[in-house]
């Protein structure tokens, strides 16, 4: 059994450096993959459905036979905090469209992780934009009932079912719901889906009140990248659960 994780961005790679034996690349370019372990592989995706799922369809043509999808995510449920772990029980879309992760795996997963830290659990939302007010935030939950967003899982969670493969959403929160992210943040990827940091000097430039807030932001990021770090240490035996692919 192969896992391949989906990661969206270059910010969080470094994540899974606490895997055990891992083999680690330093530099790993988008659309590119490694093996960390025997039977793990990481594939940088860039932010967005469609690199998400080219990422996808690459960790399977090299032999991943269950996915994971890796990283961040926006708070919508204003009990989510910085750090705070969501395990998605299922994939929402826009329109409504649910997408299953695989129940035994998932529950599996769940008590493990949950042993050292607190697991939510509930529908994480595509989002094909960046979603940057808490007002547009709360208007989704209102909507939806989901209790975080991301713009990559779903696009995942559909290449896994259409090969019928198990998958799993591991997102640690970045953003609450009530925080509204900076104009340099929101407008910060290129057309590759990357964190563009002359995006960010230029608009900070343009609204230097701004840098306050992102450096907010910016170790928000940090306290989701450590609960990351910690969740990475139990992934063998998390990935290990052989009935998840039965």
């Amino acid at each position: 059994m192969i896992t391949g994780i989906i990661v969206a961005l270059a910010e969080e790679l470094s994540t899974l450096k606490t895997l055990p034996n891992v083999l680690w690349e330093r530099c790993l370019r988008r659309g590119k993959f490694i093996f960390l372990t025997n039977d793990v592989i990481l594939v940088y995706s860039g932010a967005g459905a469609q690199n998400a799922r080219k990422a996808a369809e690459l960790a399977i043509s090299k032999g991943a036979t269950q996915l994971i999808s890796w990283g961040c995510a926006g708070a919508l449920h204003h009990e989510l905090k910085m750090g705070d772990l969501v395990l998605a029980d299922s994939l929402l879309d826009s329109d409504g469209t649910q997408t299953p992760v695989n129940a035994a795996w998932h529950e599996h997963a769940k008590t493990i992780l949950g042993a050292d830290v607190t697991v939510y659990k509930g529908a994480l939302l595509n989002s094909h934009d960046v979603v940057s007010t808490a007002q547009e935030k709360q208007a989704i939950y209102e909507k939806t009932g989901a209790l975080a967003l991301d713009m990559e899982s779903y696009a995942i969670a559909q290449a896994a079912q259409h090969y019928a493969l198990p998958f799993l959403a591991i997102r640690a929160i970045a953003d609450p719901a009530s925080m509204d992210l900076p104009i340099a943040l929101s407008n910060a990827l290129n057309e590759e889906g990357e964190v563009d940091i002359s995006k960010i000097i230029f608009s900070l430039a343009r609204n230097p009140k701004e840098i306050p807030h992102l450096i907010q932001i910016g170790q928000y990021f940090q306290i989701a990248k450590r609960k990351l770090s910690l969740v990475a240490e139990q992934l063998p035996q998390v990935i290990a659960f052989e009935s998840a692919s039965d």
